[in-house]
């Protein structure tokens, strides 16, 4: 994003943690926490390393975080409407 910035492109660097999922849950059982402390605790040092690292980036969005969970709803409900989201099996 910085190179492109200086090359007088626009540019938004959207920046981030996946809060979900098995390996949340496992991760936060072994450090002795609930999967949200956890996340935080994760967050917390992501956001540190990027300051440490002068990264700027326009926003930084949580999978947890109240507007990433409509966004997905949405998106997930248009999905369905549009009959893009089946059952089905997987093989490979």
């Amino acid at each position: 994003a910085r190179f492109m910035r200086l090359s007088g492109r626009e540019v938004f660097f959207l920046s981030g943690t996946d809060e979900h999922g098995q390996k949340v849950e496992q991760s936060a059982e072994e450090q002795g926490l609930n999967p949200q402390e956890f996340c935080d605790n994760v967050s917390t040092t992501f956001r540190d390393l990027l300051d440490l690292m002068h990264i700027t980036n326009d926003k930084f969005i949580r999978t947890t975080d109240e507007d990433h969970k409509v966004a997905v709803q949405y998106l997930w409900k248009k999905l369905v409407e549009n009959d893009a989201i089946y059952l089905g099996a997987y093989e490979g």
